[in-house]
């Protein structure tokens, strides 16, 4: 066994991929992880906007933000319920904004989903990492390396496949929810028979009798910080794919119970922190402050901490499974590399998942896994892909103006301005801090989007065949037998049937299936044209070119005459420049490389020249 097959076990047949859809069992855990974690913390985030200002008085003004914050929840909820009922591919506020908005928009929508799961997965292992190190001191100098073995960790079992990662990452975020609706209920209990009191502190507390008076902009502020418990909606809508049939009925179930674990939990960790008049702490969480007035120091309490640590790690999770899907999605329209739409050894977008490793180890590096340097640039990116999804939304309903499209205006609409503002607050307030940063990398972002779009968009254009008109020469015998590899009956194909023609009389076209639905278009085009030789179609269930053109060739080998060979043609695109490459498979290259321990077989490498505007 080599080391790849090691570490993520034997490859998957491409009719396995039934098997790695996500159940609703499976699929909430998985697209909650990062919601929840949120939302523990939500409440705290509200107070410490407060508190130093307003210090009692807070909890007066509390109730009115968090009913605010609840409100929005639903109509988010109910928003993104619509869009996978109208986009069941995925793509969320991407596919949304394409249809509605424009290319512009959607390319605003993707990088600035981009941006947040991979900041999702710094800030979620580097949270859970200084929770660590605050237990344990001594590790502190290890702090950068732990972060990167804990992204590492993550990547490797993702690789491993969508349902091996469920049940791995699924049963601690199930104890967690648990745990956290033992508490509230724990709480409410004792609260109601009069067990339990307001948390008494050492440091006095602002009187509310000293308040001077309460701005708008701060109770915004708080508003907006409190807003972070709805990172982690938008998950389900970008992985429709990922659900086992019928995938959209799934996934909204799975969105509804997801939108009713985060609502209880938020709105009950609201109340119990109103009610004991908890305030921020240095060294203590909110929530560690409540799971101590309700349980005591008893082993609840260090189950519910342990989990709420560890939950932190899995909120990473969410995007491994987000982001991928995402990406297959624009590699599909040809907005990134296409390697991002191909599924690994294990059916899982591998190429998206270590693109997340790469670029969040990069981003714990450079920010030496510091969770106060990352987080100002933190959830800025969800705000704007909610407020576009809003207003997508708003504008398809009032368009196509379909039944109760008015009252879906008004909830899409008021959704838009509460979303703006947030967005507008969130980003301002962030700014000084860190958030200038995403004012530079999202344009990047969109124009390096935008860029290989019109790359593929050229070259597509260039490959394009105008008429199939190939030149034969009837008369030619010789001992050469040529197959050429086909994908696309086009410009480069008819370059390769010229040459073959050219040089041999027994001529093969040989495709290697990947997607059998591509196969069937692939055999009319080819009736359609009469073309005058074979089509030889062969089945790779693991997405393997190599290996079943390989196994082909040994056998043609075997049959041929002393003195005849096998030459293999094969297109290479050429292009003025050198990056050019990075968005094209290297094709010719690695058959050129597994052609050569075949004694009477030759790899031809065509080129085929192409240029950039």
């Amino acid at each position: 066994m080599d080391l790849k097959n090691l570490l993520l076990g034997k490859p998957l047949p491409n009719d396995a991929i039934k098997h790695e859809k996500l159940s609703r069992l499976w699929g909430l855990p998985i697209m909650a992880s990062d919601a929840v974690s949120s939302v523990a913390y939500a409440i705290e985030e509200i107070l410490l906007v407060l508190v130093p200002s307003l210090g009692l008085l807070s909890f007066n003004r509390v109730p009115y933000i968090v009913l605010g914050i609840l409100a929005l929840m639903i109509i988010l909820i109910v928003s993104y319920s619509t869009i996978i009922d109208h986009y069941p591919n995925g793509g969320g506020s991407y596919a949304v904004a394409k249809e509605n908005l424009g290319e512009s928009a959607s390319l605003l929508a993707s990088s600035a989903l981009i941006i947040d799961y991979i900041l999702t997965v710094a800030v979620s292992i580097s949270s859970s990492t200084a929770a660590l190190v605050s237990a344990f001191p001594s590790l502190e100098s290890y702090k950068i390396l732990i972060s990167l073995l804990c992204v590492a960790f993550i990547t490797l079992i993702n690789l491993r496949g969508v349902r091996e990662a469920s049940k791995i990452f699924g049963l601690p975020t199930y104890i967690f929810i648990f745990s956290m609706m033992v508490l509230i209920i724990t709480g409410f209990i004792k609260l109601a028979t009069g067990t339990l009191s307001p948390i008494s502190y050492n440091t006095p507390i602002l009187p509310a009798e000293t308040v001077q008076g309460i701005g708008l902009l701060l109770i915004l502020r708080a508003f907006s910080s409190g807003c972070s418990a709805m990172s982690g909606i938008e998950a389900v809508s970008n992985a429709v794919q990922s659900f086992k049939e019928p995938s959209t009925r799934n996934a909204k179930h799975v969105l509804y119970m997801l939108g009713a674990v985060i609502i209880f939990i938020f709105g009950g960790t609201s109340l119990l922190t109103m009610k004991l008049q908890v305030v921020p702490v240095e060294g203590h969480t909110a929530l560690s402050q409540i799971s101590a007035a309700v349980f005591g120091h008893s082993i609840m309490y260090y189950i519910l901490q342990t989990f709420t640590s560890l939950i932190l790690i899995l909120a990473a999770n969410t995007a491994y499974n987000g982001l991928p899907q995402l990406l297959y999605i624009l590699a599909h329209d040809g907005y990134v590399p296409r390697q991002f739409s191909h599924r690994g050894t294990k059916l899982s977008f591998s190429n998206g998942i270590i693109f997340i490793f790469i670029t969040a180890s990069l981003l714990i590096i450079g920010f030496k896994s510091d969770t106060h340097k990352l987080i100002p640039l933190y959830s800025v990116g969800v705000f704007i892909s909610f407020t576009i999804a809003q207003f997508g939304m708003f504008r398809k309903w009032h368009t196509t103006k379909e039944a109760n499209w008015q009252y879906k205006c008004w909830i899409n609409g008021f959704g838009t301005i509460v979303t703006t503002v947030v967005s507008i607050i969130v980003f301002l307030s962030k700014f000084k801090d860190g958030a200038w940063i995403l004012a530079i990398i999202m344009p990047i972002l969109m124009l390096t989007m935008y860029a290989i779009n019109r790359h593929y968009t050229y070259v597509s254009e260039q490959l394009k065949l105008d008429e199939f008109n190939p030149y034969y020469d009837k008369d030619i015998l010789r001992s050469t037998q040529c197959i050429i590899l086909v994908n696309e009956i086009n410009k480069p194909f008819l370059k390769a049937i010229n040459y073959a023609t050219s040089i041999s009389k027994n001529i093969v076209a040989l495709h290697v299936c990947r997607h059998p639905e591509h196969v069937a278009a692939l055999r009319k085009k080819w009736e359609e044209l009469e073309i005058p030789f074979e089509l030889k179609v062969i089945e790779t269930p693991y997405r393997d070119i190599i290996g079943p053109m390989d196994k082909y060739l040994w056998e043609r080998e075997k049959q041929l005459m002393p003195g005849e060979n096998i030459s293999v043609i094969v297109i290479n695109f050429v292009s003025d420049h050198w990056y050019d490459y990075i968005l094209h498979n290297p094709t010719a290259l690695l058959f050129s490389r597994a052609l050569m321990k075949h004694k009477n077989v030759t790899c031809v490498q065509l080129p085929f020249h192409y240029s950039i505007k």
